[in-house]
């Protein structure tokens, strides 16, 4: 464990954005310049792996697990579908440790992993001391699709719609506000945005916004947020004690193109091919990390609890958990991580059987890769495809049936790896319940 005074936190990730849409990473069809000014003042880094669907990102960073080993492999919505609900029994959140380590803990933004009518408590049980979150769509409740304007909002006194009040604009907010009250005391702040997830909308700043210019302005507004918290942290005396992270769920939704470094590039959302899986990933924390500082060291997003754990002096009580800590190539006592490979896995929504729910398939599709090569499987765990990255950025050239001698050893140590991974995946926890509440008819499995 790296020895460091107990810093705040605040990590934001946006809801489907690739790097495309992010000028710090070349992105031409659109200016962001606070983010921006995280990356020439902190560490952006090249190689960092979410993955590829909203669920599956979001429970392996709460949990610092793989989704075959927690179960989310697929999108499962829970407040539509009911039945799956993320169980806190059986996946012990990083909010639940900082907590217990003395932080003050929040939420703002996007959950959709429990429904809030059936536990209404569940952000307490995960860890979280204070949230405002959008509820996620809860069948039958026609109210709660709005994220944006007149948002449909669950905090500790319920769940209700908020006329005239656009969402992002409340859980920036909100974050603000709670970093006002709580800045004695060491702080993590969770804020996973609704932005830019669709449905396209107009923001307060663009209001006359039309067609695909609403990613657009969505975007700049996302832009705004992150400055506007920024700026708070400084208000506030906060800076120097404050690591800020910045990075997105997934890539960009596939009907949405961008140019990137002269090239344009179709959204990856909920694919594994590098514009789905590798995000912007930029971290902010002055005089600890060199300004302007750039990594091509591998992580995924299981290494985010144990980083969180590494940097506020926390031992990891959890054998199963899967990262590792980036925080000696944060502070530039490292350059590489000790990830030999990372991965992502999970996309398209699950089903449901006389059992449960369960991925579509016992093993998910999914890809691997190190620093030089990617290797993708089918459902499973023979390798279908193999890459070389640095050759091949776009993934246009697979080298099975033509390999050099460099390319077989690559592909028997990524044999390796899969040969170690259960061939089916777990399910996620699951409560059959007779009720009329959610929208099931299409996801039986077949």
């Amino acid at each position: 464990v790296v020895e460091v005074k107990k810093p705040n936190i605040l990590f934001i990730m946006v809801d489907d954005l690739g790097k495309e849409w992010i000028s710090a990473y070349g992105a031409e069809s659109i200016s962001t310049p606070a983010i921006d000014n995280m990356a020439s003042e902190g560490m952006k880094f090249h190689n960092a792996w979410s993955m590829p669907q909203c669920t599956p990102t979001r429970t392996t960073l709460l949990t610092g697990k793989y989704p075959w080993k927690h179960g989310w492999v697929n999108h499962w919505d829970v407040p539509r579908w009911g039945h799956a609900y993320f169980d806190w029994k059986k996946n012990k959140t990083f909010a639940r440790y900082m907590k217990e380590a003395g932080y003050k803990t929040a939420a703002a933004g996007k959950w959709q992993i429990n429904d809030f009518r059936i536990t209404p408590d569940a952000m307490t049980k995960h860890g979280f001391d204070d949230w405002l979150m959008w509820t996620g769509y809860e069948a039958g409740v026609k109210e709660s699709s709005e994220r944006y304007w007149n948002p449909y909002i669950h905090n500790t006194k319920g769940s209700r719609a908020y006329k005239g009040k656009f969402g992002p604009d409340m859980f920036t907010d909100f974050l603000i506000d709670f970093m006002k009250k709580n800045k004695e005391h060491p702080m993590m702040m969770y804020y996973p945005m609704v932005l830019t997830h669709g449905p396209l909308t107009t923001t307060p700043d663009e209001l006359n916004a039309k067609g695909k210019d609403r990613h657009k302005s969505m975007v700049r507004y996302t832009d705004k947020m992150v400055k506007n918290l920024l700026s708070a942290i400084d208000d506030l005396g906060l800076t120097d004690n404050t690591m800020i992270i910045f990075t997105t769920d997934n890539g960009t939704s596939g009907a949405i193109k961008g140019r990137l470094n002269g090239k344009l590039i179709r959204g990856g959302k909920a694919t594994k091919w590098e514009r789905g899986v590798c995000e912007p990933f930029i971290v902010k924390w002055p005089g600890k990390i060199n300004a302007g500082s750039e990594s091509y060291a591998l992580m995924d997003f299981t290494d985010l609890l144990p980083t969180f754990l590494d940097m506020a002096g926390i031992e990891c009580d959890d054998s199963e958990v899967d990262g590792t800590s980036i925080l000696p190539v944060l502070l530039g006592a490292k350059k590489e991580t000790s990830r030999d490979w990372i991965m992502a896995l999970g996309h398209g929504a699950a089903c449901l059987d006389d059992e449960g729910i369960r991925g579509v398939n016992d093993f998910a599709d999914r890809v691997i890769r190190n620093k030089e090569y990617k290797a993708w499987t089918g459902h499973s765990s023979g390798i279908i495809a193999l890459y070389n990255l640095i050759n091949d950025p776009f993934e246009a050239h697979n080298l099975l049936g033509n390999l050099s001698k460099k390319d077989k050893k690559a592909l028997r140590e990524f044999e390796k790896v899969f040969a170690e991974i259960p061939k089916t995946d777990a399910r996620p926890q699951y409560i059959k319940r007779e009720s009329n509440l959610w929208d099931i008819k299409n996801l039986k499995c077949k």
